[in-house]
């Protein structure tokens, strides 16, 4: 591994890390790894001691849409390995470190168990289980206010297939969110563009005031990940 001179295109030139391709590592694998250590985000969140570059990809969508905030309650799907847990919890103040503010609540579920974080409730648990939402409701044990996924299946290398997956898991997220919303709650999920998200969109613009689209400058410029936001939850009726 060795570090390359690269134009910025601001009149600097800035070190890049060149990997190698090792004995038995895959291609794939290298430009990954070459990736990682040259992403801005990558090395700021380990300066600002954030878990991963995803926790800026939530603080620029809740910058935008002002939906983390004192008291309110929260639910975080594939919270692994904790970076928007880490963003919520101030935001919230489940920490109780702002006396002067109202005290929130935030539950992360994933598949794999995170190192824990003060101020905020993290369970192990398949969220496309059969039974996960009711294990869900019994520990939210009332409403929430905001529900947000970062989920996303494992790569098969095949864009559609991984968009109709994740569509699939966001169907299912927001399926939770009509159960467990409260009234002008907030839902934000992510999402592959690709074409087969008309179904979940023509179901959120029944259930919510408001649905935009929004891709934080934290995803990666080639990546066909974006978010999509539903504000003012209106009832389970309107589903």
């Amino acid at each position: 591994m060795k570090k390359i001179k690269s134009s910025s295109g601001r009149g600097q030139r800035e070190l890049l890390v060149k990997v190698k391709t090792a004995k038995g590592r895959r291609i794939s694998s290298t430009r990954w790894l070459q990736r990682q250590l040259n992403d801005p985000y990558v090395q700021r969140a380990k300066k600002d001691g954030f878990r991963g570059r995803a926790a800026y990809k939530i603080l620029e969508i809740n910058e935008k849409f002002q939906f983390l905030i004192p008291g309110k309650t929260v639910v975080d799907l594939g919270c692994a390995p904790g970076g928007w847990l880490q963003v919520a919890v101030p935001k919230i103040n489940s920490n109780n470190e702002r006396l002067n503010k109202a005290t929130g609540r935030i539950i992360g579920v994933d598949l794999q168990e995170i190192e824990p974080i003060l101020g905020a409730e993290s369970y192990v648990l398949d969220f496309l289980a059969v039974d996960a939402d009711l294990k869900i409701k019994k520990i939210v044990n009332g409403k929430v206010d905001v529900v947000m996924s970062d989920m996303a299946a494992s790569s098969t290398g095949h864009k559609q297939t991984d968009h109709l997956k994740i569509i699939t898991m966001c169907e299912a997220a927001a399926y939770l969110a009509f159960d467990i919303l409260d009234d002008g709650g907030t839902f934000v999920a992510k999402v592959l563009a690709g074409g087969a998200e008309g179904n979940l969109q023509a179901m959120l613009k029944k259930a919510f005031k408001k649905v935009s689209h929004f891709k934080p400058n934290a995803s990666r410029a080639d990546s066909s990940e974006k978010f999509v936001i539903a504000t003012g939850f209106r009832g389970l009726d309107i589903v």
